[in-house]
């Protein structure tokens, strides 16, 4: 599998990651991930600043060494780092944008759900970019960086990611769409010199066919 490169300097790479791939190697350690593969491609170690959920697909980086490594994980800590996804979700909201500010926790299960006890602070944003007979199509920004944190949210106000098989109300609807709807588009990275570089990835064709469908027939 060749990773298609995004952008690259001497202190990261952006890469576009497909989806059905981990991002990095799962506990048993025998399944290619997009850090096993684009370390090889590259020729040299790389360093995890962030993940991409296996169905997710778009724009990721990685880190060529230590320092860069620390400082990519500071911004994204201080959340200077704008990251943002496109999804389609069920139903339609009635306006044009809105924020999720609910806490989120992991379960022993490695479901992620709202706690407003002991869930830890967790913000999405959304934009309306186009509504369907049972669909809308988003733009979500993503404030905190919380494990499923855009699953969970939209399936916590009735709006569940399409084809998305932990967090669908129906299964056997969520299992008629070929891949989960959600997609990293855009990451802008803050540089020195009040400079930044924005990222984009556009959606693959799998992800285009599945909204072509709906925006022709309404429905999937």
């Amino acid at each position: 599998m060749k990773i298609e490169i995004l952008y690259e300097n001497s202190d990261f790479i952006a890469a576009y990651k497909p989806e059905g791939l981990l991002t990095i190697p799962g506990r048993e350690g025998t399944e290619d991930s997009l850090l096993k593969i684009l370390s090889a491609q590259a020729g040299r170690e790389l360093y995890t600043v962030h993940r991409l959920d296996r169905p997710v697909s778009g724009a990721i980086l990685f880190a060529k060494n230590e320092i860069s490594h620390r400082e990519l994980s500071l911004a994204f800590e201080n959340r200077t780092i704008e990251k943002h996804y496109i999804a389609l979700v069920h139903g339609v909201f009635s306006g044009f944008s809105g924020t999720i500010n609910k806490p989120l926790r992991e379960y022993g299960s490695g479901r992620v759900g709202v706690d407003p006890a002991e869930g830890k602070p967790s913000v999405t944003n959304y934009f309306v970019e186009e509504r369907f007979s049972d669909f809308s199509l988003l733009d979500v920004e993503l404030i905190t960086g919380r494990r499923h944190q855009i699953r969970a949210h939209m399936f916590s106000i009735g709006h569940p990611i399409a084809g998305d098989l932990r967090y669908g109300l129906d299964k056997a609807l969520q299992e008629r769409f070929p891949r989960m709807m959600l997609h990293s588009h855009q990451i802008m990275i803050p540089l020195p010199m009040h400079k930044s570089i924005t990222i984009k990835a556009e959606p693959p064709q799998s992800f285009k066919d599945v909204v072509t469908r709906i925006r022709t027939c309404g429905c999937y």
